[in-house]
């Protein structure tokens, strides 16, 4: 695939302010972030905000909620409070018209063992899955994993179309991450239909644009379009602009910003 088709594949994150403006200028897709914290959920003035943002974009994807849900939890009681806001989560999007949702893989260091983490996460999913329309995909997310095999072994266990990866190239390459970028793309790549872009120095996870850190993004980029030509990206940074730039400068597409 060339590289200027990255552009038509192209997401920004409404974690930037501007990023639905920005979205419509370029005519780019939006990744909704209104309801990474669950309660919003539960607020219509939320879901109303929401739709204004889609207004005049054609494409999306749903961020979940993330902060203490983990579908990997031994605790029963603590799996049910993750599936009852996945189950919002889905419900949310179906209303919206949304039809792809990331979900981060709930994976914490120290405190599931690898093997917990993906036998729990595998019952978990199969579980949930018949909740989950067909035509939805669900992605799961890299955060604190510290390579890419256990999602792999995550999806791959689960073996259903509607739970796909989404790998964040920027936890990657931050402190928790024992593998370099470059190389968690193959053993993700057949599950493999989001990603995350966005920059940091390999230690704190500080979502940078695309030029400014240690990831080779060029290389990572040129990789995931040969291995996963059919994958959107997501730029995940406060600011999206200085990324687009980067990305029309380096042949990714796209026209001044």
């Amino acid at each position: 695939m060339e590289r200027s088709e990255l552009w038509q594949k192209l997401y920004l994150s409404g974690m930037d302010e501007s990023g639905p403006a920005l979205a419509r200028q370029h005519g780019l897709g939006l990744e909704l972030t209104d309801f990474c914290v669950a309660a919003n959920l539960e607020d219509p003035d939320r879901r109303r905000a929401a739709v204004g943002r889609q207004e005049g974009i054609g494409r999306f994807w749903l961020h979940a909620p993330f902060a203490e849900l983990f579908p990997c939890a031994i605790d029963p009681l603590a799996r049910e409070v993750a599936r009852r806001r996945y189950a919002q989560t889905v419900e949310t999007a179906e209303v919206l018209g949304i039809r792809r949702v990331v979900i981060h893989g709930g994976f914490v260091p120290l405190v599931y063992f690898p093997e917990w983490y993906v036998e729990q996460s595998v019952l978990f999913w199969r579980s949930f899955l018949p909740l989950v329309p067909p035509e939805m995909t669900l992605a799961l997310e890299n955060v604190m994993e510290p390579d890419p095999t256990l999602l792999a072994a995550i999806a791959a266990g689960v073996d259903d179309s509607r739970l796909r990866l989404c790998l964040d190239v920027g936890h990657a390459n931050s402190c928790v991450g024992k593998v370099p970028p470059l190389e968690w793309i193959e053993p993700m790549a057949p599950w493999l239909c989001h990603v995350h872009l966005h920059n940091n120095e390999g230690t704190w996870d500080l979502h940078a644009p695309l030029g400014e850190g240690s990831v080779p993004m060029e290389p990572v980029l040129d990789k995931l379009l040969t291995l996963c030509p059919d994958a959107t990206y997501t730029i995940e940074n406060q600011n999206c602009a200085a990324s687009l730039v980067w990305l029309r400068d380096k042949g990714f597409g796209g026209t001044d910003t």
